[in-house]
């Protein structure tokens, strides 16, 4: 291998794996404005210019993403030994966490690599090649489109967004509130870019630095002004998440039923006590079917009535072809209310099986990866839960990092958000605070409270600015109470979407179409 490609390799690896570790650990964020400055070198000098290949290219992406994805989806290792699934060999659970790790690392990747054959593709497109000081901007519009595509299809797993490593700076995200998340990662990417072009061509300096700047300077600008000129609504309603700190590996047994009927009665009662209003439980609190009729219905029933609160319990509820996982709300009088949801996002391998013959066939393991016998049906819809004067709007767990269903939600008029979720399968590893940052970012995004409950942890209210108001650590059981705003004003990302995002769509698509018009042209110059 040539020195030249060393130093490719070494580009790439530096920026994929320094890029991850913010989103690992988020008090560095500041520095993902620079991490993906080795990439960018790269793209701008290797992939914009003729001699690479496309078969080279594809690689060149699928490494760097592979680096990037490696340290984010790093927490697969944390699910070792599998030990909740009967059956589970040493050997078996390896085979699945490498699986995990590695695998969904290389799914991931092969959608990168696509993505920089989109930048090459695109780069040398005539009016790149006329004005390559506008590669950078056509780098982070693309960069933009590709993590958007993540949200298409089961294949698609959004975890690893840019946004996230800016969770501690909170300022900085504010913006996402009028063009949503993607427009953060533009403006990573482009100021990355910006510092690249400038370190390759010495004649851009003054521009590029211009250009980095004004972007900095609008982003924190207009986010400062949007941090401390928002208001909440005037009315607020006073919620609670309990987490019962019981572990997936234990929650099937009948010592650890007695255990979790025993704490979630106990934190219920005192966040009663407390002054709550409304109860949150994570997901699948109660690992049942539950139902008016059935006993651990009559349980929630019997627990709300003594308590008085309004209880959102995670459940399973029945469907004509199988089970959902559901929020059941019972309401302070004991009844069920009519609104149940269901989870619509589901984890696969952990609550489905995509292509489960030809996986069952290739790697029985991760088809038996699920503990439940038969696949989780998907949900419908917002489901908007309306108790008395408050609009809720629910999530589960893997809905978290959907940005489109918390949208879908406030469209339909919630006021606050209610999120359930699991994480007992990462332990106390950075996952659990990665994926509370993907709450945090739906907070900023649709100007909502969330109330999120988890039953290792980590369980925390967020204010509508992305805010975490309070927090309990993981693998302890207890509760948070606050006082939460019911907002009913709109964001301007609330009410476009992804604008942002299907406006690049067409430009890419122009640039495109308008580079065939030209060299057609310029053929049939040279013809006649």
């Amino acid at each position: 291998m040539t020195d030249r490609r060393w130093k490719r390799f070494l580009l790439l690896a530096l920026g994929g794996i320094l890029t991850g570790l913010t989103l690992i650990f988020p008090k560095a964020g500041f520095l993902e404005w620079l991490t993906l400055v080795p990439a960018g070198i790269f793209l701008l000098s290797e992939v914009c210019e003729p001699h690479t290949r496309l078969r080279g290219t594809y690689g060149y992406g699928f490494f760097f993403f592979m680096c990037y994805y490696i340290v984010v989806f790093h927490w697969f290792v944390y699910l070792y030994p599998l030990d909740f699934i009967s059956g589970m060999t040493p050997a078996a659970a390896m085979a699945v966490v490498l699986a995990g790790s590695v695998g969904l690392s290389a799914l991931q990747a092969a959608g990168g690599g696509l993505m920089f054959l989109a930048v090459r593709l695109l780069s040398r497109t005539t009016l790149m090649t006329r004005y390559k000081i506008l590669r950078p901007f056509l780098i982070a519009g693309i960069w933009s489109v590709y993590e958007w595509t993540q949200t298409v299809g089961w294949w698609g797993v959004p975890w690893g967004r840019l946004p996230l490593g800016q969770a501690e700076y909170l300022v900085g995200l504010q913006t996402a509130s009028l063009l949503g998340p993607y427009f953060i990662t533009f403006l990573l990417v482009a100021v990355n870019l910006c510092v690249a072009h400038a370190i390759l061509y010495r004649k851009s300096v003054r521009l590029m630095a211009v250009c980095a700047c004004v972007i900095l300077v609008f982003n924190y600008g207009a986010g400062t002004a949007l941090y401390f000129f928002n208001v909440d609504g005037e009315t607020t309603v006073n919620m609670a998440a309990i987490q019962g700190n019981i572990d997936s590996n234990e929650k099937w047994t009948a010592e650890s039923r007695r255990r979790t009927l025993e704490v979630y009665e106990e934190y219920t009662l005192k966040a009663a006590e407390e002054g709550a209003d409304i109860v949150v439980w994570p997901e699948t609190s109660l690992p049942y079917t539950v139902t008016e009729e059935n006993g651990f219905g009559e349980y929630c029933s019997e627990l709300a009535r003594r308590a008085g609160v309004t209880i959102l319990v995670g459940a399973f509820t029945d469907g004509e072809e199988g089970q959902y996982n559901s929020i059941v709300c019972v309401l302070p009088d004991g009844s069920f209310h009519d609104t149940v949801y269901a989870k619509q996002r589901l984890v696969p391998f952990g609550e489905f099986v995509p292509m489960r013959g030809l996986v069952t066939l290739l790697m029985p393991p991760l088809a038996n990866l699920s503990m439940l016998a038969e696949d989780v049906l998907a949900g419908e819809g917002a489901s908007v839960i309306a108790c008395g004067d408050v609009n809720i709007g629910c999530l589960i767990c893997f809905d978290s990092i959907y940005e489109e269903l918390t949208r879908s939600s406030v469209l339909d008029g919630a006021q606050v958000i209610c999120l359930s979720t699991n994480d007992s399968w990462f332990s106390d590893s950075a996952a659990l605070y990665m994926h509370n940052a993907q709450a945090q970012m739906r907070a900023i995004e649709s100007g909502r409270y969330v109330v999120r409950a988890a039953n290792t942890g980590v369980s925390t209210v967020i204010d509508a600015k992305g805010k975490v108001l309070c927090q309990l650590e993981p693998l302890v059981d207890g509760m948070v109470s606050q006082a939460v705003a019911l907002n009913t004003h709109s964001t301007l990302y609330s009410l476009i979407g992804n604008a942002f995002v299907y406006v690049w769509i067409i430009a890419l698509a122009a640039i495109s179409v308008m580079n065939i018009a030209v060299k057609k042209r310029a053929l049939k110059n040279n013809i006649f």
